[in-house]
């Protein structure tokens, strides 16, 4: 009796007690089956040697989707139980093509946690892959994944792929003539990838820019200035444009200046100033001379008999230091060498160590520094005794 009054009550919004009954069984059994199948993906994925080390991070990064999932096909029987055992019309075309899509977000985020332990490993071993080909090479694989996505999702919604796969052969001119630009930036992201001219990290000057590789994208690349500007040149343009990469040496930053004395120094002090710097320099343990070791790579030993090792790892070692000329105001000393470190700070420790102890030699040797002078002559005067002397 109370069963009939409860299934009168609810019959004029389509319910009965036993479909409520089977809707709430089936949130049991569903709930029940979500959590067995948890732990057998997450055993199953264990098992996987290839994704052994990476399955808690796989599996935590999809548990969320495929809750959704659960809660989809949750919703799905209950409009079928509702609709009295029946798939409601046009319903079963979006499911699917949530399906689809969620599927797709799966296999996504699965590949891009993969990918983003792998170069971290990578870092660490500091092995000889380069992180923006394994960046450059996700994008591309997300790209796909995504194409084949959309292609399944329209499948499901009804769409003729054969229609729309031929439509791409007579579309796909108009589109590349418009992309073209696009297309450039994509063949001049392959040219600095595989030219190995600069790599992510590096210190680069290019075009009167001058910054350090954020990122080299599929489209363009981002400096990071050093006044904190973030710039994006595009790849077409930065595969044609002459590229100064900073980086690229492991022994080796240039100390360049000129030190001016004073006309009236004695020839002998200046002799003996020389002498003394070019062996302060010779023996300063930041300095690097002949004498310095240098231990090369593999990669630059097979390189031996076509260019010069030193130049292929960018190791410099020139110490010179010499009268250089005569200036409009001082005798001017040459000093050009290179400190061990490549380093700016520590270059610039070293820098300032040499310029300190090149003030003690100067001192010692009774010289000093000249400064730009000038001798005025009053007009007035020169005609005056111009006068006396006539």
């Amino acid at each position: 009796m109370n069963l009939e009054f409860i299934d009168n009550f609810l019959s004029p919004y389509g319910l009965s007690v036993l479909k409520i009954v089977i809707i709430l069984s089936l949130f049991l059994i569903i709930y029940f089956i979500r959590k067995v199948l948890f732990d057998v993906i997450q055993s199953n994925i264990s098992k996987i040697k290839s994704l052994k080390k990476y399955s808690k991070d796989i599996f935590s990064s999809i548990r969320k989707l495929l809750e959704i999932v659960f809660i989809v096909i949750n919703i799905e029987l209950t409009l079928y139980v509702y609709n009295d055992y029946s798939s409601i019309d046009n319903f079963g075309i979006y499911f699917n093509m949530l399906y689809a899509f969620l599927i797709t977000f799966i296999i996504y985020t699965t590949l891009n946690t993969i990918a983003n332990i792998k170069l971290k490993e990578i870092s660490a071993e500091d092995k000889k892959i380069k992180n923006e080909v394994i960046n450059v090479s996700i994008k591309l694989l997300n790209v796909f994944i995504w194409i084949v996505g959309i292609l399944v999702i329209l499948h499901m919604a009804g769409v003729e792929l054969t229609a729309v796969i031929s439509g791409l052969g007579i579309g796909g001119l108009a589109v590349a003539l418009a992309s073209k630009d696009s297309l450039a930036n994509f063949f001049g992201t392959l040219s600095i990838l595989f030219s190995d001219v600069f790599s992510q990290g590096d210190w680069i000057a290019v075009d009167g820019k001058e910054g350090t590789v954020v990122e080299i994208g599929l489209r363009v690349t981002k400096l990071r200035t050093f006044d904190n500007a973030l710039i994006a040149i595009p790849n077409a343009v930065l595969a044609n444009q002459d590229v100064k990469n900073w980086n690229k040496r492991s022994l080796g930053r240039r100390i360049k200046m000129h030190v001016g004395v004073k006309y009236d120094s004695k020839r002998e002090n200046i002799q003996n100033a020389i002498a003394e710097i070019h062996d302060m320099l010779d023996k300063h343990p930041g300095i690097a001379t002949k004498n310095t070791k240098h231990s090369y790579t593999q990669s630059s030993k097979k390189f031996r008999a076509v260019v010069s090792k030193d130049d292929e790892e960018g190791v410099k070692k020139t110490l010179l230091v010499y009268l250089d000329e005569f200036g409009d105001s001082s005798i001017n000393i040459l000093i050009y060498c290179f400190s061990k470190s490549v380093r700016w700070q520590e270059w610039l420790e070293v820098k300032q160590d040499v310029m300190f102890n090149i003030m003690n030699i100067l001192e010692k040797n009774s010289l000093e520094f000249a400064f730009p002078s000038i001798s005025l002559y009053h007009e007035n005067e020169l005609d005056s005794d111009f006068s006396k002397k006539v």
